[in-house]
């Protein structure tokens, strides 16, 4: 029996503590989230989170690109499957980027940035609504052969409790982000440069907090991405925090092992 040990369960054990030392266990984990933009600094940002060895959990909305063509068209399906393959989470934000408004009546006043219909103001019934949200799932499985969290995020935050129950009647829960997980980047960097929101993130984040950034916003002159992500993420290891995606956070694990 100590022959068979020794030469069957030793090789064994040696590998488990092997991988427990390489995958040390984390009680301080953050959960970032990125959000679709115009695209423009999405390049970098896979390849930071590939030399960090962190997963995200990603929006996905129907965005203008740089390069003229919107951030699910054929030209980021390659992109989108390689992050696919890497084993980070995805949820929706909605096909056309539509912020909620207002509601009305049993239907939602809102007002899409992206689209044929960018811009205008919209009347959305339940059905309509479901159907932004069910889109990008749609196009999102068709890129990758990958499904969906059952998770979503409505452009700008914006919600109202008529728009959550809708949304969950459609199998969609909302995920938000910690106050100090917003990170900035779609603020004026004039009033909010890249070192001061980098300081701000690594004095007040916390255990357990989600995270938000965006893989590009037009507005921001000084890009954060390219200057704060990478500073951010090694600031963050530093402090003894993990990066974990929504697939484990407390509040969605379950619903993301019944999808």
């Amino acid at each position: 029996m100590l022959r068979a040990v020794k030469r069957l369960g030793l090789p064994l054990l040696i590998a488990a503590a092997g991988a427990a030392a390489a995958a040390p266990a984390c009680d301080k984990p953050v959960y970032l989230t990125f959000d679709t933009g115009h695209m423009g600094v999405a390049p970098l940002v896979a390849q930071v989170l590939q030399r960090q060895h962190v997963k995200v959990t990603f929006f996905l909305a129907d965005e203008r690109t740089l390069e003229g063509g919107s951030s699910l068209d054929e030209h980021w399906a390659p992109w989108w499957r390689e992050r696919a393959a890497e084993g980070h989470a995805f949820g929706s934000h909605t096909w056309d980027h539509v912020i909620w408004r207002g509601d009305q009546g049993a239907a939602f006043r809102m007002q899409p940035t992206a689209g044929a219909q960018s811009g205008q103001r919209l009347t959305l019934d339940e059905a309509a609504y479901c159907e932004e949200l069910k889109k990008p799932a749609r196009r999102f499985e068709a890129m990758t052969g990958h499904k969906m969290l059952p998770l979503f995020r409505a452009p700008g935050g914006k919600t109202s409790p008529a728009l959550l129950a809708a949304a969950q009647r459609c199998g969609f829960t909302h995920v938000g982000w910690a106050p100090a997980g917003f990170l900035g980047d779609e603020l004026d960097s004039g009033k909010f440069p890249n070192d001061k929101l980098l300081a701000k993130a690594l004095r007040d984040i916390r255990g357990g907090d989600i995270l938000l950034a965006h893989l590009g916003i037009w507005s921001r002159q000084d890009p954060w991405a390219p200057a704060v992500l990478e500073p951010l993420i090694e600031g963050l290891k530093q402090r003894g925090f993990c990066f974990a995606t929504l697939r484990d956070h407390p509040q969605y694990a379950a619903l993301a092992a019944g999808r």
